[in-house]
């Protein structure tokens, strides 16, 4: 798949009601600071279109990047973020809940953990309740390139372990700064939408 068009044609936020959209939906989710912003923009060549920060917390929104008139990549708000109240963090994480739960269109849910540390307890808790939930999930490892050659199969096999993801499952290892799996990320895209989805 080659991209040719980027658009971002709709945020929503904590009060708004998600779109009808007439294209099938590719979520991207993670906690804070994963890299889901540089993620997207390597997808979509574009540098700094998805608002990246080395502040965690950036993305507040619910955010649809329109890509060749014929899908959205959903850039979902990042969890786990400890700088702001509670009672946001709730907001945040019910707003992310009615969008996984409610999206007619969504076709494939991308989790993003670093691959350089252990899943966080709300990771472990994200990937099950997906898991739970049945939704159509794949594992994103980022920044793989910050791992030693000499551990990066252990560590990514650990990482996979810890979310008791399945053996079968789609698990791609990730960097923005190198481009590894990029293509492998854009070729799931593209079976997906020949294959409806399913």
């Amino acid at each position: 798949m080659k991209i040719r068009k980027v658009n971002l044609d709709t945020v929503c936020g904590i009060t708004s009601k998600f779109p009808e959209t007439s294209f099938p939906e590719f979520a991207f989710l993670g906690r804070s600071n994963v890299g889901k912003s540089s993620l997207i923009n390597t997808l979509m060549q574009r540098k700094n279109y998805a608002r990246t920060s080395g502040d965690p917390g950036k993305t507040q929104t619910v955010n649809y990047y329109n890509i060749n008139d014929m899908l959205y990549l959903v850039d979902l708000p990042g969890y786990g973020y400890a700088k702001v109240s509670r009672t946001t963090r709730e907001k945040w994480g019910k707003m992310i809940e009615r969008y996984l739960t409610g999206s007619p269109s969504l076709c494939l849910i991308f989790l993003l953990v670093d691959s350089r540390h252990a899943p966080t307890q709300d990771d472990r808790m994200m990937a099950e309740w997906l898991l739970y939930h049945k939704l159509p999930v794949a594992v994103i490892a980022t920044k793989v390139d910050k791992l030693k050659k000499s551990e990066r199969d252990a560590q990514l096999n650990a990482v996979r372990d810890a979310l008791g993801f399945p053996e079968d499952g789609i698990f791609i290892p990730f960097s923005s700064a190198t481009k590894e799996g990029r293509e492998e990320l854009l070729a799931e895209l593209e079976k997906r939408i020949n294959i409806n989805c399913s």
